[in-house]
């Protein structure tokens, strides 16, 4: 596929695709979370620009994303982002690719590469989590049905009011107020009825299964006192794909690329060398 062919321009229109930095280098792909877009990335991404093909883009439904190209259906699983990520490579004709996911995205990247190995060289799960939900053979993801369940009828009831109270307390780091106001901000600017379907199938989703089946090296970062992906789910998602590394960071929170963005720098630098 061209870039200059109707169906390239549209799916980079799409996702608002945006490539930077080195041509030649290996290509970093970076995605973004729930309620967020490529915004934030923009203090980890511009770093790797002279070695590396650095390509940017918004989920359909966020950011500079094309709004008309939502349809419900498609994006009733995590599955309908994952084939997006896999026509963003395909349009661009990427391989090897170093794809670094945070959040809800690191499992998008876990879907897209285990459908199509050959696109990725690397995966970077930044505070990945395969279910928020804890069940009753032991599994512990941080959230009770209950609290999952009054999660989504208050996102239901109050969006923004929702993301004013919530936002905050998923970046954490008190200490630098301006971050849980940027948070904030990005959640709000999210069309309300797109941010709660999105949570709702971010929440409930369960690719558990789908992390033994990953063959791509894997990095796990995880955040220091993160209420979303805590510790042990970390730890599980390093127990379950096969043969991956995984780095605590002494970041806290749940937005490592804004409250220490040096310290992710380093650790893909570190990973990718």
């Amino acid at each position: 596929m061209t870039l200059a062919s109707p169906r390239a321009m549209q799916v980079l229109e799409r996702n608002n695709v945006k490539v930077s930095g080195n041509p030649a280098g290996r290509p970093l792909v970076f995605a973004h979370g729930f309620g967020c877009s490529q915004e934030m990335w923009r203090l980890v991404a511009p770093a790797f620009e002279r070695d590396h093909l650095v390509v940017l883009f918004d989920h359909v439904g966020a950011g500079g994303s094309d709004l008309r190209a939502y349809d419900r259906s498609k994006y009733d699983s995590l599955h309908g982002y994952a084939d997006d990520l896999l026509q963003i490579l395909e349009t661009l004709d990427l391989e090897d690719a170093v794809y670094v996911g945070h959040s809800v995205s690191a499992m998008v990247g876990v879907l897209a590469a285990t459908n199509d190995p050959r696109r990725f060289g690397a995966l970077v799960l930044v505070g990945p989590s395969p279910r928020y939900i804890d069940d009753d053979l032991g599994y512990r993801g941080g959230f009770s049905q209950a609290d999952i369940d009054g999660l989504l009828d208050a996102l239901d009831a109050n969006y923004l009011g929702w993301s004013s109270d919530l936002a905050p307390v998923i970046m954490g780091n008190p200490d630098q107020p301006q971050l849980g106001e940027e948070l904030t901000a990005s959640f709000c600017s999210v069309d309300p009825a797109i941010a709660r379907h999105f949570a709702r199938v971010t929440f409930t989703s369960d690719n558990r299964d789908d992390l033994k089946a990953v063959v791509t090296p894997t990095l796990i970062l995880q955040c220091t006192d993160d209420v979303i992906a805590p510790r042990e789910v970390g730890d599980y998602v390093h127990r379950e794909i096969p043969g991956s590394r995984m780095v605590v960071l002494a970041a806290t929170g749940h937005c490592p690329n804004l409250s220490s963005p040096g310290e992710v720098i380093e650790a893909i630098e570190d990973f990718l060398r």
